[in-house]
């Protein structure tokens, strides 16, 4: 019977904040045992990627006590709740469903009078149909022409998580002949986003994807009826331009103000939905419905190697365990996202959602208020771009910020230069070594100015270029060790009620319905 418990209350967690002092990765990388302790650290993951944990402060007593607690925990068990359709998202009572939309593990799930898993493949056949029609000119615009681009409308998880997937196979397509559409976003309710966008795009072949599950999300509607005043004033009717991805109970489904509707439910959060329609229908279009189903197929490949209960076998289970031994022994507030990959430019801001928002809580699952810190500050920026902008702070600091490094041996589009010897490439794979290295063991130095004083530990995940599958892991692994985390927090990681109190104040003060504070500060917005 899997419980529930407060990560303090566990035995093995006690046992944890036992061990006095930190492992000293600089010692362990510094000394002859090196090669062995890389090639040791090291957790096979699916699709080829490697999660390598060598330059972590751990050692083999630590991993022990992690898997203890682990087991304690009852974390793979807590993973077959989730997968299996049990409620886990306590706050809203809710199943959580987003394995299911990759389809490949657990066993079937009956919600609504409907098997979900046969749900979410036939919102996947039905956008692969549209987009064949769109790629093929079956579906054209008023004058017959093709469709050129496509725009998705939406914020939150409807846009940051498809913003960073197309962003990560943009240059992938183009070099393997399954780009077919350009891709924009709309997401900030600053018309000046949308102006913008609408500006540098021919909307007389564009198709936009209006993206909102309940179908009333202020920002997103807001952006359609600018969306829809543009296209009129163009000439052009926004019912032969505009697709939506919602619920079908929401206003937008079933709806001749659209081209096509396709459907999610209460049981995909949006910071999980980038393999459900959400990401699905702007993937499909965009490239191709069989890269956007390779996408899922490296999802579906990752989420069963997190069924492995050996945490040294299982990628997201081990980082998710040292993320919290990180957090709440070692003390440390926040972990740095590091991709050297322009095509993941954006997967930290992808990240920091999925991971602030599903652990940032002070009340357990059943709203007790806790005791112990929950999840870091997570930021990022692509290498070797943060080199040159925070990486001082990380290297000299007063704060110790562990580092997750995401790299790839090979780009993605095949082109290069040799310059002093060596590729574009093969310059940015030496900043990463150099930089696991510099951070772990530092440099002794007479000057202050100049010594660095290293124990900066790190992990990176490896593979040899970022395709369809290995992105498809990659989400994978980060959702699963965020709900991993949240397990051992004995937090709800499926609920965000902190955004909501925001959304409610917004409207009173749009409806002048304020007093105190709330009007003084929009008195001072001239609102």
């Amino acid at each position: 019977m899997v419980t529930w418990e407060n990560l303090d209350t566990l035995d093995a967690f006690k046992k944890l904040t036992a061990l006095k002092d930190a492992v000293s990765v600089k010692e362990e990388l510094s000394s002859d045992g090196a090669s062995d302790r890389v090639s040791t650290y090291s957790v096979p993951m699916a699709e080829g990627l490697v999660y390598n944990y060598a330059a972590k402060q751990v050692n083999a007593k630590v991993i022990a006590l992690l898997s203890e607690l682990s087991r304690e925990a009852q974390l793979t068990e807590k993973y077959a709740e989730v997968y299996n359709g049990s409620v886990v998202n306590t706050g809203e009572k809710r199943l959580v469903l987003h394995h299911l939309t990759r389809g490949q593990i657990g066993k079937d799930v009956n919600a609504d009078g409907v098997n979900k898993r046969d749900f979410y493949k036939e919102q996947t056949a039905k956008i692969k149909a549209f987009a064949d029609k769109v790629h093929s000119g079956e579906i054209v615009n008023a004058a017959g022409e093709k469709f050129t681009t496509v725009v998705q409308i939406g914020i939150g998880g409807s846009d940051l998580g498809p913003r960073a997937m197309y962003l990560a196979l943009e240059q992938w397509a183009k070099a393997n002949n399954a780009f077919n559409m350009e891709a924009r976003f709309i997401s900030n309710v600053d018309p000046d986003d949308a102006a913008a966008v609408l500006a540098s795009t021919d909307v007389a072949h564009t198709i936009f994807i209006l993206v909102s599950k309940s179908g009333t999300t202020l920002e997103t509607l807001t952006n359609e009826s600018f969306v829809k005043d543009y296209l009129k004033n163009k000439g052009l009717n926004p019912a032969n331009h505009m697709i939506a991805v919602t619920s079908e109970t929401s206003p937008l489904a079933h709806n001749s103000d659209y081209l096509a509707a396709f459907y999610m439910d209460d049981y995909i959060g949006g910071r999980y939905s980038s393999t459900s329609a959400v990401g699905g229908a702007v993937l499909s279009l965009a490239f191709t419905p069989e890269v956007f189903q390779k996408f899922l197929d490296g999802a579906a490949a990752e989420d069963k190697t997190a069924l492995e209960a050996d945490v040294t076998k299982n990628a997201a289970l081990l980082d998710a365990l040292i993320g919290v031994y990180e957090r709440n022994v070692l003390g440390y507030p926040s972990t740095a996202v590091l991709p050297y990959s322009q095509g993941l430019s954006r997967f930290p801001a992808h990240l920091q959602q999925l991971d602030m928002e599903s652990n940032g809580k002070s009340v357990n699952r059943f709203g007790k208020e806790i005791n112990y810190v929950t999840g870091p500050v997570i930021f990022g920026e692509p290498g070797t771009n943060g080199q040159h902008s925070f990486y001082q702070l990380l290297h000299q600091g007063t704060n110790i910020i562990p580092l997750q490094f995401i790299a790839f041996q090979e780009n993605q589009t095949g082109k290069d230069v040799v310059i002093e010897g060596s590729t574009s490439q093969k310059k940015l794979c030496a900043n990463v070594a150099a930089q696991i290295v510099a951070f772990a063991c530092g440099k002794d130095d007479s000057d202050p100015n100049k010594n660095f004083a290293g124990e900066r530990p790190s992990s990176i995940i490896y593979g040899k270029q970022l395709t369809p599958e290995t992105l498809g892991a990659l989400l994978s692994h980060f959702e699963n060790k965020v709900m991993f985390q949240g397990f051992l927090w004995n937090v709800n990681s499926f609920d965000q009620e902190g955004v909501q109190l925001g959304k409610k104040l917004a409207k009173k003060v749009l409806a002048h319905d304020t007093d105190g504070a709330l009007k003084v500060y929009s008195d001072l917005l001239n609102i």
